[in-house]
């Protein structure tokens, strides 16, 4: 195998980590790049390069944005007193996605889980309990995937939030057991969200 072989090869077998793409896509898509190098290839080195040089992590919430704190964080239209907890910033994304919800997010960063074996304080949970805490906070969303380790995690919290004068609420599970928030149609997010119940 050519060194420019190597490379491509190499290029393929990057992208066929991403989730979503196996080797067969991964193949497809580099070929499509490789063709159309001034349109694609180019403009996408260029873009992932900029981005790698600016994103950051919001502070407040835990979204990614190019600023801190971050565009949603920032918005003077957002209900402040409303926070909706999610695992990840796939599923504010995804919220977001809806358009139905108006106030701010807490991203945890992931789940408690014994197998994987993640704590509570490899989470961004206690930032949260802080927040809750402030006396800013009027409402917590939870809206955890209706997974065993979202679930255990919502409960948790739930627990650590006890004494706080806090209104904690859960997005309705017409979101499938098992279903993560990222592969749902934007109207059963706005359903879920619509539809939320006291925990």
């Amino acid at each position: 195998m050519t060194a420019r072989a190597f490379k491509i090869e190499q290029l393929i077998q990057l992208l066929a980590k991403m989730p979503g793409l196996g080797p067969r896509s991964a193949r497809r898509a580099v070929l499509q790049i490789i063709k159309k190098r001034e349109s694609y290839m180019l403009p996408l080195a260029a873009l992932i390069r900029e981005v790698a040089d600016q994103i950051k992590t919001c502070r407040v919430c835990g979204n990614l944005d190019v600023t801190s704190p971050c565009h949603i964080c920032q918005d003077p239209k957002r209900d402040t007193a409303t926070v909706c907890v999610v695992e990840n910033v796939s599923d504010l994304w995804a919220l977001e996605r809806a358009a139905s919800y108006k106030g701010l997010y807490h991203v945890l960063g992931g789940t408690l889980s014994a197998i994987q074996g993640t704590r509570p304080e490899d989470l961004n949970i206690k930032t949260l309990i802080e927040r809750a805490s402030g006396g800013d906070v009027g409402e917590i969303i939870m809206a955890t995937n209706a997974t065993v380790d979202g679930q255990t995690t919502a409960h948790y919290i739930i627990e650590r939030l006890k004494g706080v004068s806090v209104k904690i609420t859960a997005i309705a599970h017409g979101v499938p057991v098992g279903g993560e928030l990222d592969y749902l149609d934007d109207g059963t997010l706005s359903a879920a969200l619509k539809d939320r119940k006291p925990y």
